[in-house]
């Protein structure tokens, strides 16, 4: 089993050193969903929400945040992005599965160290902006099944989660 790379040999937190890595292409990309109400869905869709574009604001939110990950989680390292790109899938309701908007975030740089963090970011951050440009007629919303999809580059390879 592998150990965890945030600890020093004393149990300390740290920042892991990059600085003998290679730069190299590394690129990851992320998904989620938030679940609504029909209602909600059908506002996102005809682009009559009281706030505007709903998805279109979401997706600069998902970069902006994508930008910012390093200032939101402690040990993350400052890197420089070449791509940040998301996408939304509308979904409606139908059988047992409820209305939700399906987001995917890709992140991608060239340096000396992964891009998973940045991924995941975006996505929760745009589902974050869903939810708040849509609270006021569903606070019921979900937000649910963040997860990495894929990675690639550096040392460890690529990764393609199974589930």
């Amino acid at each position: 089993m592998s150990t965890l790379t945030h600890f020093d040999a004393r149990g300390q937190a740290h920042m892991v050193d990059v600085a003998a890595k290679p730069a190299t292409h590394r690129m990851a990309i992320a998904q989620g969903r938030i679940e609504m109400l029909p209602s909600t869905l059908a506002l996102i869709e005809s682009g009559s929400a009281k706030k505007g574009d709903v998805l279109g604001i979401a997706r600069i939110a998902g970069i902006q945040g994508a930008k910012r990950t390093s200032d939101l989680i402690p040990l993350c390292h400052p890197i420089a992005l070449t791509r940040v790109a998301l996408e939304f899938v509308v979904v409606p309701a139908a059988g047992q599965q409820a209305a939700h908007v399906q987001c995917a975030a890709t992140a991608e740089t060239v340096g000396p160290t992964g891009v998973e963090m940045e991924a995941l970011t975006a996505v929760q951050v745009a589902l974050l902006t869903i939810y708040d440009m849509c609270k006021a007629v569903d606070r019921g919303m979900t937000i649910t099944d963040v997860k990495l999809l894929e990675k690639h580059g550096g040392k460890s390879g690529s990764f393609v989660n199974g589930t």
